[in-house]
């Protein structure tokens, strides 16, 4: 049996869905929103190619500079391995693992607008002093503050959009944030290939300081936000909030959602300590998925092409401009297959997309494996490598990527932040954002390690990963697509193996608008 249960919405007891329309004023704004994806996407990106870049790497990290001179005609498996060079990197997602439990008080207390903005003011103050760094120490307190940035926004981002879209758009509109991120990081590699050809070899701090810009546009944007009913509400704001639903609505008839927001506020300032709370066994379907979406997101290995596309290019033969140029490439997927995304998720479900893109990415890996592991064997010394490979490893490196980009890259997001009552929703969703943080500071820590170590296996040990997500999505992850984001507990009650962690009993509120004669889990 399949483990996905079907909700259906609006059915068999006559009541009908939540009315509302995509209005103009709520696009907008969720677009507005989403752009906070792009601090997160443009560090991506920025600080794979500024780590190829010669004078960067002589001013910083002369002693990586010196072994990949030194190493050119022998183990390029191993030419960048060096632990300071990658805690350059991987530091500020140690720092957005911290920022994020201190982000879900502030996005509970003071609202999902604060967490924003308090995220764009802490990552433009890290790009600034990057932007000027005189040392590692510099490059290092910098880093930290971009990740204070990016737990804050990575945060409040999501929820804001779960909770502003109508339940019917709100995979489209959520996946915005994963665009962003995607058009960040093709942003960042554009840079990077322009920057590193000025003269005098000061591009770097070019690219490094760009981050002010996505920096000031989530800054600005946060400012002139509205804030969402959900968090209004949960704040006291009963009435503002029901004025400003009927506005994003679109719709006078708001009262059977505002009375189910209202509800849920209710039941969630009964609940003196969400984190506590989250470990309650009727929360146990939430708290799993919270911890195991975002772990397996890392362990597909996509960190590995967006973090090191130019390093993992340079490594496999392409000469610097070609490494860099190749990750442009990558980028321009990224963002296409993210549209897709966009189109698919609210029509053919999340389900469909999380499975296709698992299948997709683990038949790419065994290629790459295999074309890697048959040039460069494990020595690493491919000798001289003909034009035809070079293409056929970047062609699967971006079928990869793309799927990817419709799959586990937007649904990691946006399958977490909606999933969560509103009781527990910051808790969670800072469950959500540290894990992601901190499998993505091993990964970006210990990868060029591992790449020297397990050289083309490296491939081979993120495909098992891919397969092992792949059974869980099959057996134990619901379908979310066209159900109220109130009404979310039903797919738990429904669920072949949830519904033992869930009690009706538990739940007086969630439901009540669903049909009561389609329940039962269905194979999807």
């Amino acid at each position: 049996m399949a483990g996905g249960g079907v909700i259906g919405v609006g059915g068999g007891d006559g009541r009908k869905p939540y009315p509302g329309n995509l209005t103009p004023y709520v696009t907008v704004t969720c677009i507005v929103a989403a752009m906070g994806g792009l601090i997160f996407g443009y560090d991506i990106g920025i600080s794979g190619g500024v780590t190829t870049m010669t004078p960067f790497l002589q001013k910083f990290f002369r002693k990586v500079w010196e072994k990949k001179e030194a190493d050119k005609s022998t183990n390029q498996y191993c030419q960048y391995d060096s632990q300071t060079l990658t805690m350059f990197t991987s530091s500020l997602y140690l720092a957005a693992l911290l920022s994020s439990l201190v982000a879900s008080t502030v996005t509970r207390r003071l609202g999902r607008k604060l967490s924003m903005l308090f995220g764009g003011l802490l990552f433009f103050a890290g790009a600034l002093i990057n932007g000027f760094a005189k040392a590692v120490w510099m490059l290092i307190v910098g880093r930290m503050l971009l990740g204070f940035g990016v737990g804050f926004a990575n945060q409040s981002v999501p929820l804001y959009l779960s909770e502003m879209a109508p339940y019917k758009y709100r995979g489209a509109l959520n996946i915005g944030f994963q665009l962003s991120i995607t058009v960040g990081i093709l942003i960042a590699n554009v840079l990077n290939y322009f920057f590193a050809k000025i003269k005098g070899g000061w591009g770097w701090r070019l690219s490094l300081g760009g981050a002010m810009v996505p920096a000031l546009i989530i800054t600005v944007g946060s400012l002139v936000l509205p804030d969402t009913p959900n968090s209004m509400i949960e704040r006291g704001q009963t009435e503002e909030a029901r004025a400003k639903l009927k506005k994003i609505r679109g719709v006078d008839d708001v009262d059977e959602e505002f009375k189910d927001l209202v509800a849920a506020s209710d039941a969630s300032k009964l609940v003196q300590h969400p984190w506590t709370n989250l470990l309650q066994r009727k929360y146990r379907p939430h708290l799993t998925t919270a911890i195991l979406i975002p772990f397996f997101q890392q362990l597909t290995g996509i960190n590995v092409i967006m973090f090191y596309a130019p390093v993992l290019f340079n490594t496999i033969g392409f000469g610097d401009d070609a490494s860099l140029m190749s990750a442009v490439i990558t980028g321009i997927v990224n963002v296409g297959a993210t549209l897709v995304s966009i189109y698919g998720v609210d029509k053919w479900g999340r389900r469909f997309l999380f499975l296709e893109g698992g299948v997709q990415m683990l038949i790419c890996q065994a290629v790459v494996a295999a074309c890697i592991g048959a040039k460069f064997g494990v020595s690493g010394n491919p000798g001289d490598l003909p034009k035809w490979y070079a293409i056929t490893v970047v062609l699967f490196i971006c079928i990869y990527v793309a799927g990817f980009a419709w799959s586990w890259g937007p649904l990691g997001w946006l399958v977490p932040s909606e999933i969560f009552p509103l009781e527990i929703r910051s808790a969670a969703q800072s469950v959500n954002v540290s894990v992601n943080m901190i499998f993505t500071f091993a990964v970006a820590q210990v990868f060029l390690s591992m790449l020297c170590h397990l050289k083309f296996g490296l491939f081979l040990f993120f495909a098992f990963f891919v397969v092992v997500m792949s059974i869980f999505v099959y057996y134990f992850l619901p379908e979310t697509k066209g159900i109220p984001i109130e009404e979310m507990n039903q797919v738990w009650r429904s669920h072949w193996y949830w519904s033992r962690f869930v009690e009706e009993a538990d739940y007086p509120n969630g439901g009540m608008e669903m049909s009561k004669g389609n329940h039962g889990p269905k194979n999807v």
